[in-house]
């Protein structure tokens, strides 16, 4: 009986032993697994980058391996690949603001600059009428004033010399009685026109009359008054009928010439007053109206050319120089937002929304126009929607170190 006591005693004390050992196996096991869960949910949340360097992203502390400067650990953002979080100690420290979306009518004031030009309107090229050489050039340099009347070029023309000496012989045989007076007069109103079309004045032509030796140079004289902008001939030298010699242009009446948004086409009309101003004259300043409106785009540019008439009666004004025109244009509703709240990248243009307190989303938008600060976004964007207007680049900055990348990576427009 004793024996039979002893062992059952011997028996239990086994099972308490197993018993101890398996859950102490067990204990052990469920910490391993607990730490090691830990373990993998700290990694998945946290990663280290260089302050210097956020395309850098290791899993474990270190060194940059770009400027070897101690990596930051970072937590991951678990919002969606193009949204972060911001504390708002971080909002404040980044002068993070935002302005609710809406549709404004555009109304400004644009300044576009140019260069002052001759009017063409104005200027009239002296071209030779007939072959010949130029025996003498009367002005020899752009910018002289000539006026009216006063000899510009002297032409050796041997087929001029031929209709003088025609008129000439046509004139001394009207007294010729019969059918020679009758077809005299026919040869002199024939070699009179055909002088006329060379270029030659009432008073030239009549002095042949009294002239017996027909000389082959002719003297041509000045029929406007102005400044010569453009001489293409000189002393000496063979031109052919139709070849240009001198250009005069009346400097009373300038252009300005520039190039405006083609999203305000629309708005230009010919005869709107603009404002003009002068770098050589900044105390100086005329109304201009719109002369000419180009109906052609550049398509490179997007810009279309308008021209103004300027006034110069003083001729104070010069050709080449500098000049703003101040137009005012009506535009369009749209969105306007301050042209800071814009990021620009080499490939895409975006903002930044706040989806909810504290939250921020990336969006890709078109631009268009810029004018006073304010830049237009074409993409439709609900009104209501809350956007960015300070601080954009600070939560740039922010999501390109914790993601270590650029918001629009792989985008284009």
């Amino acid at each position: 009986m004793k024996k039979s006591n002893k062992i059952g005693i011997l028996l239990l004390f086994v099972l308490i032993l197993m018993a101890c050992n398996s859950k102490e196996k067990h204990d052990h096991s469920v910490t391993d697994k607990k730490e090691h869960s830990q373990h993998d949910k700290n990694k998945e949340t946290t990663f280290y980058t260089c302050s210097m360097d956020p395309q850098v992203k290791e899993d474990k502390p270190g060194k940059c391996p770009i400027c070897h400067m101690e990596l930051t650990p970072v937590k991951r953002d678990e919002n969606e690949a193009n949204q972060i979080s911001l504390s708002k100690q971080q909002i404040q420290l980044g002068n993070i603001t935002t302005q609710v979306i809406e549709q404004t009518q555009n109304n400004v004031e644009q300044n576009y600059t140019g260069v002052l030009t001759f009017n063409q309107e104005k200027s009239k090229t002296f071209s030779s009428k007939a072959m010949g050489r130029i025996e003498k050039l009367y002005f020899k340099s752009t910018g002289d004033y000539i006026t009216l009347n006063q000899p510009i070029y002297q032409l050796y023309s041997e087929d001029i010399a031929i209709a003088k000496q025609d008129y000439y012989t046509a004139f001394k045989q009207l007294e010729m009685p019969g059918d020679f007076g009758k077809n005299a007069k026919n040869m002199l109103n024939s070699a009179k026109q055909k002088l006329l079309f060379y270029g030659l004045s009432n008073s030239q032509i009549e002095h042949i009359k009294s002239n017996k030796d027909v000389s082959p140079y002719t003297t041509f004289y000045n029929t406007v008054s102005g400044t010569i902008s453009e001489i293409s001939a000189v002393e000496g030298s063979y031109i052919m009928e139709g070849a240009p010699i001198i250009k005069i242009t009346d400097l009373s009446k300038l252009w300005l010439e520039t190039q405006v948004n083609i999203n305000y086409f629309k708005s230009l009309k010919i005869g709107q007053i603009a404002t003009i101003t002068f770098a050589d004259f900044p105390e100086k300043s005329i109304s201009a109206t719109v002369s000419f409106i180009n109906p052609e785009i550049n398509p490179e540019t997007r810009l279309l050319l308008i021209r103004f008439e300027i006034p110069n009666q003083t001729q104070i004004l010069k050709p080449g120089m500098q000049a703003i025109a101040k137009l005012r244009i009506t535009g369009g509703k749209g969105i306007y937002i301050p042209t800071d709240a814009v990021i620009r990248e080499e490939s895409a243009s975006y903002i930044w929304i706040e989806k909810k307190p504290g939250v921020y989303e990336n969006l890709m938008v078109e631009t268009g126009i810029e004018t006073n600060g304010l830049i237009e976004i074409k993409t439709k964007i609900p009104n209501g929607q809350k956007v960015v207007i300070t601080g954009a680049y600070a939560i740039n900055s922010e999501y390109k170190f914790r993601k270590g990348s650029d918001p629009m990576e792989g985008m284009k427009m």
